[in-house]
């Protein structure tokens, strides 16, 4: 039995056909369903933003033809000549381990996508469409991930510029329970905000050019207080924080409209080209952190993910190899299990004679029917190493044959 996997994602779509291919919840359970009726017992959909991709337990060639059509029937409106990945074997999973481990995330190391492997597992077993080799292969790739995170730490190497200028906001001075200044309402801002918020800041106030824009912020974040851009310096005096990241040409603070407060002022630039005037750092109790300190540190952390990425690499083709030997064993369970099986009817056969035509106390009973089970299964023990130990499909198909007629199971 061979993990299977067939979709599409980020690398090889664009947004508008991803769109069209995403899996809702009544979908996952139809595609689960329909694959049920091609054969295919185990069956997992993992759909998000990024992708919509199927993973899948699968014994012939043909089934994984019928289960790429079954994919494409889902999607009519959609030609995905252009666009489908199709994997198998190893190369599945090891793919389906670099999903978990963040690996073939838009953001390298990112960890929101582990936590939609596990949904998509959840799911898939509660609806009774993951066993024993399907519910193994996910398990060990959410494992392997977890191991990644914890010894390696990649996304506490982050490349975002905002985030970095949180970040060392919080080394320099502090977020939590501070007042913050926020200059601008694009991206980097809404960003900055987020961020700002995670890290517990107080009080924010966001002021921009365009107010409408600054009080389209607040159906996200309702808590800031919006304040004309005129008003800018008069409210950076209360303040322990400001941060600008507008789109502006010119510089939005200079320093010689800045009053000297009796108190430290921290400002964050994340704008190109620059909003503060770098000569703030002249007056007493200011320090300023601009673009150039964050894209160093930017480019030190992207360095180190890579370095990071590599070894995270070769931890999951370990795995990986530890998985495909399972499978390849798990292949021969149920011969094994039969010879155990027909081991044990010997055994009661055998202890049920003796006990008839021998007088035996209840301890002799016990000590006969554990020697005669330790001596046939001591029998059986080489022949069952042996059956695991088969590195090929043809091999195990031979044994378990030969194994099977000997036995008579």
């Amino acid at each position: 039995m061979k993990l299977g996997y067939i979709g599409i994602n980020y690398k090889n779509a664009k947004l508008d056909i991803r769109d069209k291919t995403s899996f809702t919840d009544n979908m996952k359970i139809e595609f689960m369903q329909e694959a049920e009726k091609l054969g295919i017992e185990q069956c997992m959909v993992l759909s998000t933003c990024n992708r919509s991709e199927v993973y899948f337990m699968f014994r012939e060639a043909g089934q994984f033809e019928q289960m790429e059509n079954l994919y494409r029937n889902m999607f009519p409106q959609v030609s995905l000549d252009e666009f489908l990945l199709k994997l198998m074997g190893r190369e599945a999973i090891s793919y389906l381990f670099r999903i978990a481990a963040g690996l073939e995330s838009l953001v390298l190391g990112e960890d929101q996508i582990l936590g939609q492997v596990k949904d998509a597992m959840d799911l898939s077993r509660t609806l009774g469409y993951s066993k024993k080799e399907l519910t193994k292969v996910v398990r060990d790739a959410v494992t392997c991930a977890k191991k990644i995170k914890t010894e390696l730490k990649i996304s506490e190497k982050p490349i975002s510029v905002s985030y970095v200028g949180i970040r060392q906001l919080e080394e320099k001075c502090g977020i939590m329970g501070k007042s913050v200044l926020v200059i601008g309402s694009g991206k980097t801002s809404t960003l900055a905000l987020t961020y700002l918020y995670e890290y517990g800041a107080a009080e924010v106030f966001v002021c921009s050019r365009t107010l409408a824009h600054a009080r389209d912020l607040m159906e996200k974040f309702p808590e800031f207080q919006v304040i004309d851009y005129e008003n800018r310096y008069l409210v950076m005096e209360s303040c322990d924080i400001v941060i600008s990241a507008t789109a502006s040409p010119h510089l939005v603070i200079i320093k010689d409209r800045i009053k000297a407060v009796e108190k430290q002022i921290t400002f964050l630039d994340l704008a190109a080209p620059r909003d503060i005037d770098t000569e703030v750092e002249e007056i007493p109790g200011m320090q300023l952190i601009n673009l150039d300190t964050l894209q160093k540190i930017v480019s030190e952390n992207q360095k180190e993910r890579e370095r990071l990425i590599e070894i995270s690499r070769g931890m999951i083709d370990e795995a990986v190899s530890e998985t495909e030997e399972w499978l390849l064993s798990a292949r021969v369970d149920s011969t094994i299990e039969s010879l155990q099986q027909r081991c044990d009817e010997i055994v009661e056969d055998s202890f049920d004679y003796l006990n008839r035509k021998i007088e035996l106390s209840t301890r002799e009973q016990k000590i006969l029917k554990k020697i005669l089970n330790a001596s046939l299964h001591r029998l059986l023990r080489e022949p069952i190493q042996e059956l695991k130990q088969l590195d090929s499909k043809e091999k195990q198909d031979e044994y378990q044959k030969v194994v099977r007629d000997l036995f008579q199971i």
